[in-house]
């Protein structure tokens, strides 16, 4: 059986690992007037997935806690959106945005349970 620290530390991992694929696509894409900005905001809701579950495990509270992981799961949502439009524009990069998409929205549902345990237990 897993330990509580080994399960958080595995939800970082995983957190930071799909960040770090999503940085490794959007560094290869072509940017222009149109990507660039759709790139931007993928970067930033992607990495803010891990960044906001780190603040979360040093949360002051509960509330704390609950609050973080819900902008952990709102910020995996938002991926799942700006993989979207990724995708209309870099159709031959399906296979991988699908990929990162399906990630997404399974940290989506993740997240969520987290919060419904949470809540469960309080």
């Amino acid at each position: 059986m897993q330990s509580k620290d080994s399960k958080k530390y595995d939800l970082e991992e995983r957190t930071a690992k799909f960040s770090q694929r999503i940085l490794r696509l959007c560094k290869v894409l072509s940017k222009d007037i149109v990507s660039s900005p759709v790139i931007s905001q993928l970067v930033r809701s992607s990495t803010s997935i891990g960044a906001n579950y780190c603040e979360a495990n040093n949360a002051e509270s509960k509330s704390d806690f609950k609050h973080k992981i819900g902008i952990c799961k709102k910020e995996a949502k938002e991926t799942v959106y700006w993989l979207r439009m990724v995708l209309s524009l870099f159709p031959a990069k399906k296979d991988e945005i699908n990929l990162m998409s399906n990630e997404a929205k399974e940290l989506t549902l993740i997240f969520g349970s987290i919060i419904k345990s949470t809540v469960a237990n309080s």
